[in-house]
């Protein structure tokens, strides 16, 4: 944790100490202050809804890491690694550890389907270069109240903030003044920046579940809080895991325009394990981890990953006996010898 480069684990104080030191690209020092700004501020006397997330960055618990390129496969193989890294940290560093993700700015997203897209696409190369099987207790049908996203072994739960909440009619919202000046729709949710996502074990909400008393009570803290801060009733789809009718993935980036929307999950989850191929990623059983993890800026053997920028799974018409084959280093599918 704490090392050098762009592509770290970081706690708050050495992110803030790079920040003071302009140790950090600009897009990523305004990604954080970003963040800090609307986490610790009001909007119309409102405060931000997540009090736990406010008291989180208030109290220097949350962890925190950038992310270059949000298709790259270097980047992504390393920031898998950080997320192995915070996964081995995160119970040790505070009660409720979450981790941070800033991704840089990419001028070619420019609609909410765009991010919808680069979210899913993310998920699903961390899904294929997943170095712990899916758990068993865990169903593979994200349409299963109680399916939620995994990795490392942990279930988690990813929540994004992006520039597309900015308007309503779901055009990213760039740098103009008229988007600055905009009034943003599901303000809780608009990041000015670019795409951010944080990570959230089930573990970091022990004892603060849906199905207790203190759960119930903060949900209906938060919603209220909701309500003041975005001017708007809480989103249709916010529901609470294992509830029949309610669903997780769905809750991941919420939606402004439903026609952007996907309409399924997108992922594709398998229990097939190894799913990558260790001649593409050592980190996979049966590779050298040592040699194979990417260093803090991205490079390394993560290099040798080769794909496009797109294919993040197999595609659609892909026979169920194919889901056997091993996965490349990009998350498509190695032919046949």
């Amino acid at each position: 944790m704490n090392e050098p480069g762009l592509q770290a684990l970081l706690d708050q104080e050495t992110l803030r100490g790079r920040v003071a030191d302009d140790a950090l690209p600009a897009w990523a020092s305004d990604h954080y202050q970003a963040f800090r700004a609307t986490t610790l501020g009001e909007r119309d006397g409102a405060p931000f809804p997540c009090y736990f997330g406010v008291e989180s960055e208030r109290n220097g618990d949350a962890l925190y890491t950038f992310v270059p390129s949000p298709t790259d496969p270097a980047a992504l193989l390393r920031f898998r690694d950080v997320l192995v890294e915070y996964l081995d940290v995160f119970r040790d560093h505070a009660e409720r550890c979450s981790l941070v993700t800033f991704f840089e700015p990419d001028p070619r997203l420019a609609t909410e389907a765009d991010y919808h897209e680069r979210l899913w696409h993310v998920l699903q190369f961390l899904h294929v270069h997943d170095p712990e099987p899916w758990p068993e207790e865990i169903p593979t049908d994200p349409d299963d109240p109680y399916w939620e996203f995994c990795f490392g072994g942990e279930p988690i739960f990813p929540t994004t903030r992006a520039p597309f909440y900015a308007d309503g009619d779901g055009d990213a919202g760039g740098d103009t003044d008229a988007d600055a000046d905009a009034d943003p729709v599901r303000a809780s949710r608009y990041c000015p920046v670019g795409l951010e996502v944080t990570f959230q074990p089930r573990a970091i909400f022990e004892g603060i579940t849906g199905d207790t008393e203190a759960g119930q009570h903060a949900r209906d803290v938060i919603r209220d809080r909701l309500e003041a801060y975005d001017g708007a009733c809480p989103h249709a789809d916010l529901g609470d895991w294992g509830v029949e009718g309610d669903r997780e993935w769905v809750q991941y980036m919420l939606s402004v325009d439903d026609d952007q929307f996907p309409d399924d999950c997108p992922l594709r989850i398998s229990r097939t394990h190894p799913k990558a191929d260790p001649r593409f990623d050592p980190a996979m059983p049966g590779g050298d981890d040592a040699d194979g993890r990417a260093d803090a800026d991205g490079r390394g053997d993560a290099d040798d990953a080769r794909g496009t920028d797109e294919d993040d799974g197999h595609d659609a018409g892909d026979e169920d006996s194919d889901r056997d084959r091993p996965l490349a280093a990009d998350g498509g599918r190695e032919s046949r010898p």
